[in-house]
């Protein structure tokens, strides 16, 4: 049975960390945990579940990623993060792949918990994702936000059964705070690309936005929570394109983020 590496980047994760780690159990021969400068128990709690844990000053999620694969001792590497746990379907497909014998790369669908309700429309599901993959070979390219995984296998990956669980956000608060970390992320990688915004971009996309969330993606069959979704997510387009307006203007005051 080939043993795979756990790994998982963190800042601050003390309320997550401990059930990422738990859902491990069983499946995976070690766990990494690189931690950008914790100011809560995060370290505390990872290392009495038996993480190795290594501390490491924030640069960018590629880069963090990188740095924990090279850590790994395993052949494979099962990419997590703080706030995701595998559901027991997972878990257990996980562990039929390794006794059938791990071969290529592995995709599985991430189910979203937002304020207490599991989403299934929005947009949001399935959300597959690629986490066991080779290490040999494999690296996150990409400085600012959603880092994109480079595989030297290019055979499609395997699909396992079961949800990777995903607590994104515990309220609205939660999400107003990322909404507000991202859009200047997404805003100074389109700026760095050469990328500007006009009068359609800021004020038109949202709408579209909005609309393909809540109607064409079924959003209105998740109640409460699939509104705020596309509310906050339009929302969160909005403020992209008027941070990138005023990046162009060089008036941008938004502070690089550190996790």
């Amino acid at each position: 049975m080939q043993g795979i590496s756990a790994v998982i980047i963190t800042r601050n994760e003390e309320r997550n960390i401990g059930r990422c780690i738990a859902s491990l159990k069983g499946v995976v021969d070690e766990v990494i945990v690189v931690d950008a400068e914790s100011t809560d128990a995060t370290q505390r709690i990872a290392r009495e579940l038996g993480a190795r844990v290594a501390e490491r000053t924030w640069t960018d999620y590629s880069d963090q990623k990188n740095h924990a694969n090279d850590m790994a001792m395993g052949p494979y590497i099962l990419s997590m993060d703080a706030d995701e746990a595998l559901s027991p379907e997972l878990s257990a497909s996980l562990r039929a792949a390794q006794n059938k014998g791990l071969d290529g790369a592995y995709a599985c669908n991430r189910l979203t918990n937002y304020c207490g309700t599991w989403v299934r429309h929005s947009g949001w599901y399935p959300d597959t994702k690629v986490r066991l993959f080779p290490k040999d070979g494999a690296t996150w390219e990409g400085a600012h936000v959603h880092e994109v995984l480079r595989l030297a296998d290019p055979r499609p990956p395997t699909r396992l059964k079961g949800d990777l669980l995903h607590y994104s956000y515990y309220t609205i608060a939660d999400h107003k705070e990322r909404i507000e970390r991202y859009s200047s992320l997404h805003a100074q990688a389109m700026f760095e690309a050469g990328k500007r915004a006009g009068f359609i971009k800021v004020w038109l996309s949202p709408l579209v936005k909005f609309i393909q969330g809540f109607l064409l993606q079924l959003g209105a069959l998740d109640g409460k929570a699939g509104w705020n979704i596309a509310w906050y997510s339009a929302r969160a387009v909005h403020l992209k394109y008027l941070k990138l307006q005023a990046l162009s203007r060089g008036t941008d005051r938004s502070k690089a983020y550190h996790p």
